[in-house]
């Protein structure tokens, strides 16, 4: 990178804590509790981090009785979504999840851990099928892992019976060219996983373990596609406590969500063709005076040669500001 790139001003995001918390404490008001925000934006996902920064926003509210959270998420990892589910009913016995947009995924298994979920017209929960990115899944035209989907695989299998007499051989032997057999494994294994961890999250407020069964397989197994949207009407009728978002709440939400959406808008600086710097906000959680998101700060460099970018100077941290004695205070939250 020349001295010019170098000099070039670097993009950052609107860091917008003074919005955020005005909506927050009108939103507490009409709920008459406590508000936990869990927000990620299209390039955000749940991870293991995120179990410590909730803690550490736990820690500051202290154990109560009940606990209202707005979840917006595209998904994320399975096993986190039961630890986070175990991390809050460990703080509060009683938990309310407002789902005002998309709550996919690894989402969705948070708020089957909920006591209710407030949905409104633009909501949505989605299924839980497996897919992962392993180390040996097939490569896009950008040399970069893809994400492969255990219902794809087993319409692909069935395909091939259905046309058996078209086809002649096993069908692993032609999937194999493409999907190595350990990420098949593992696909296999991580379905069995989500059942699993789906019955286990079910289970913190539904005692008939047939109950939990049922869910299970309909988010697991019922649906044709990954990102399907399971709206309020069909939520009930597959026996979840869901409950209409009243439009006042919800038109709050939508403004919360406009703000975070305003701090994660993309940051990213073109020096030219082949360096970037990303300074992305992915992830917010929030509660009544304090903020703690997760920002990118690290140099991309695209390798022609092998058609990749490679990161370069990572500085990526999660970042917190908290309001003590009517000042802001700001720092870093520094997890591994």
């Amino acid at each position: 990178m020349n001295n010019n790139n170098k000099s070039k001003q670097i993009k950052k995001p609107p860091i917008l804590f003074d919005k955020t918390q005005e909506i927050i404490k009108k939103i507490e008001e009409n709920i008459k509790g406590e508000l936990l925000v869990y927000w990620s934006s299209e390039n955000g996902a749940i991870s293991d981090n995120d179990i410590i920064a909730l803690y550490d926003i736990f820690e500051k509210k202290g154990r109560s009785e009940k606990i209202n959270i707005f979840i917006k998420s595209d998904g994320g990892d399975v096993e986190t979504a039961l630890r986070i589910t175990n991390l809050i009913r460990e703080y509060f016995p009683h938990v309310k999840v407002f789902v005002p947009l998309q709550c996919a995924s690894a989402a969705t298994m948070i708020a089957l851990g909920a006591d209710e979920i407030h949905m409104g017209s633009l909501s949505y929960l989605t299924p839980i099928d497996s897919s992962l990115t392993h180390e040996l899944s097939p490569l896009d035209r950008d040399n970069s892992q893809v994400s492969v989907n255990q219902d794809e695989l087993l319409r692909i299998v069935k395909l091939w019976e259905k046309k058996s007499k078209e086809h002649h051989g096993n069908p692993y032997s032609d999937i194999f060219k493409y999907i190595h057999p350990l990420v098949l494994g593992a696909i296999d294994r991580s379905s069995s996983l989500s059942t699993r961890v789906c019955k286990e999250i079910l289970s913190y407020h539904l005692e008939s373990e047939e109950e939990a069964e049922y869910i299970s397989k309909v988010f697991n197994s019922d649906y044709p596609s990954h990102s399907y949207p399971i709206t309020a009407k069909e939520a009930a009728n597959i026996g979840l406590k869901v409950k209409k978002l009243d439009p006042i709440i919800s038109t709050l939400f939508l403004k919360l969500n406009e703000i975070y959406s305003e701090m994660a808008g993309r940051a990213l600086t073109d020096f030219d063709e082949y360096n970037q710097h990303d300074n992305e906000i992915t992830s917010i959680i929030e509660g009544k005076d304090i903020q703690i998101y997760y920002q990118n700060d690290k140099d991309l460099y695209y390798i022609k040669d092998e058609r990749r970018w490679q990161t370069l100077n990572e500085n990526s941290s999660w970042r917190k500001i908290e309001l003590i004695n009517n000042q802001k205070k700001y720092s870093t939250l520094h997890i591994r």
